[in-house]
């Protein structure tokens, strides 16, 4: 190799060793890096190595130069922080959809934006096996083939398969074959969504990635949204998560509740600040919103007991008033 050479392919070998192996608690000293670099068949010298940091500074990379807890060099600013990388892991870990195996890989994957000694020092605090963790190992394809499809603006097809109760315990039920118009992905209460329509229906669906098998983009054009749903230019999915309950689709409809003070926080969660207040007084509020009325939305109501009370629609409060007499009867409360 000709020294030209060796400047440059030295530069990329001490770049890669201070990326992975020094931080602000472990700064490495140029007879570190000599040794690494002889080590590969490189002579270094410590002027060298302090050129060459100057090179690496000038790039951008911003080396430091410790005094303690040792003297040395370390890499002050990387693309991804620890908190950063450490945010990362713990959606990583948070989500059952990804699977225990490719958990264990996304997480050494995020290790490696790290230094050595920050990596370990997270190590120790990461524990995949004892997360609850789904098994459909097909979870990347089927993201791929869903994002591929809403860019080319083409339907998307795929086996979707619910779970059976069998003799001898849970099994994989009968699989359905769809072919849908795909138009966002959405991770809600910790599972990932696609938001489509069925050719069938002048309405929206959703389908959990982790229940498609063999998904991928299918040859006829997706069918607008604008034909199915209230959007136009885009399609809004904060809009559209905000009127949506766990997930399930229904007649969206002007929606007036009476609240307890002490659950505005969860409220304003669901439904943003920019929500209507009609009321509001020492004893709760009353707020107005546009929401998808089904299952799901009395499901939500009904986790906060008395503390919302629904006072329109009329048809809602029948409802959750018929939803109320079906549980007492369940418990014998007359």
């Amino acid at each position: 190799m000709t020294k030209n050479g060796h400047s440059k392919i030295r530069l990329l070998f001490l770049l890669d060793y201070l990326v992975h192996n020094s931080d602000e608690e472990h700064p490495v000293n140029s007879a570190e890096l000599c040794e690494m670099l002889e080590k590969r068949g490189i002579v270094g010298e410590r002027k060298t190595i302090y050129r060459d940091i100057r090179v690496l500074n000038e790039y951008g990379l911003e080396v430091i130069r410790a005094r303690s807890p040792k003297a040395g060099f370390f890499v002050a600013r990387r693309e991804f922080e620890l908190p950063e990388v450490r945010l990362l892991m713990d959606a990583v870990l948070a989500a059952p959809f990804i699977t225990q195996k490719k958990t264990a890989l996304l997480i050494q994957k995020l290790k490696g934006l790290l230094s050595r000694g920050q990596a370990e020092c997270v190590s120790g605090q990461i524990y995949v096996q004892q997360r609850n963790k789904f098994e459909n190992e097909e979870i990347y394809y089927s993201i791929d083939a869903v994002n591929r499809a809403i860019a080319a603006g083409r339907q998307v097809s795929f086996q979707y398969c619910h779970q059976t109760i069998a003799d001898d315990g849970l099994r994989p039920g009968r699989e359905r074959e769809f072919t849908v118009s795909p138009y966002a992905l959405l991770w809600v209460s910790d599972k990932y969504y696609l938001v489509g329509n069925y050719g069938k229906y002048d309405n929206l669906s959703n389908y959990r990635l982790d229940r498609m098998k063999h998904a991928a983009v299918a040859g006829q054009p997706a069918r607008p949204f604008c034909e199915v749903s209230p959007y136009r230019d885009f399609f809004d999915a904060e809009d559209y998560l905000r009127k949506t309950f766990h997930m399930y689709n229904g007649e969206q409809e002007l929606v007036e509740l009476r609240c307890a003070n002490d659950i505005l926080e969860a409220v304003v969660d669901k439904f943003g600040t920019g929500m209507e207040f009609c009321c509001h007084d020492g004893n709760g509020f009353t707020v107005r919103a546009k929401m998808c009325v089904s299952e799901g939305l009395i499901e939500w109501l009904l986790q906060y007991g008395g503390k919302i009370a629904v006072q329109a629609p009329e048809a809602l409060r029948q409802a959750m008033a018929e939803k109320v007499g079906e549980l007492c009867e369940i418990y014998g409360i007359s």
